[in-house]
């Protein structure tokens, strides 16, 4: 198994921007009292905390596959390490929600209706993912991996379109029997200091090219560097800060109500 490759404290650095499409997703979940709701792709597990406070009738569990995100979770909720490919319910839950996870699961297509499967009748299922690879954000990184000097070590890192448009999701969950509602919104984040953009990635799109480079500080330095320069002429610093377009795609589903007899 390979080491950890998240790092809390990197990932947290923009913890507010990355929490706001949180709280627009759950803001269109309408369950009432739920009794059981998931948070799959926890992270260290402040946002699961919130999902108590929004219904505090529940058991909240979190789930993920990083044992140092799990190591900084709060009280409240209770979490597990566990991979989402390889997670199953011990009983129906009535709220799944999945916040920047699955573009990380090259299948999480054929995933889907297993997570529908898993909820109850009635039941929610929430995810966002970054809608945003073809972003110089992400074009840049892949450019720099492909070229001569990062081939050989990062060359097969690059992911091009991992996530679907909002009407790719709507059809599949459709064809699940689901209600859906899905959208897209595109924030512009207004980031702080040196090389933003880059400490931005840093936490995320980044995460495989570091693990794989390793402990090597001149490597890292290196990589770092390369990236640094192409994204600071891609996203150039004004006296108010640097302006970096994000989009996301939202997804909320419902699957069907039991029929209510009429005597």
């Amino acid at each position: 198994m390979s080491r950890d490759m998240w790092d809390p404290t990197v990932y947290g650095r923009y913890a507010d921007e990355r929490a706001r499409p949180f709280y627009e997703l759950i803001s269109r979940v309408r369950a009432e009292s739920p009794g059981y709701v998931v948070d799959l792709g926890c992270g260290t597990g402040e946002l699961t905390a919130a999902l108590g406070e929004r219904w505090p009738g529940a058991t909240v569990h979190g789930v993920d596959s990083s044992p140092a995100m799990i190591a900084k979770a709060p009280e409240g909720p209770t979490f597990s390490v566990g991979d989402v490919r390889s997670w199953r319910p011990e009983r129906p839950v009535d709220v799944i929600v999945s916040n920047a996870l699955l573009q990380w699961v090259p299948e999480h297509r054929e995933l889907l209706p297993r997570l529908v499967e898993a909820l109850s009748p009635g039941g929610w299922l929430a995810f966002q993912v970054p809608g945003n690879f073809d972003a110089p954000s992400h074009a840049l990184v892949r450019r720099l991996c492909g070229g001569a000097a990062w081939r050989d070590q990062l060359g097969d890192l690059v992911r091009y379109t991992p996530v679907g448009d909002p009407e790719e999701y709507v059809a599949l969950l459709a064809a699940l029997g689901c209600e859906v509602d899905a959208w897209e919104t595109t924030y512009i984040h207004l980031l702080q200091g040196e090389n933003a953009v880059l400490n931005w990635i840093m936490g995320t799109a980044l995460r495989p090219m570091l693990d794989r480079i390793g402990p090597d500080q001149r490597r890292r330095e290196a990589f770092l560097a390369d990236c640094a320069s192409l994204l600071a002429e891609a996203y150039p610093r004004a006296p108010y800060g640097t302006a970096f377009p994000f989009r996301r795609v939202f997804v909320v589903a419902r699957t069907a109500q039991p029929a209510v007899k009429v005597r």
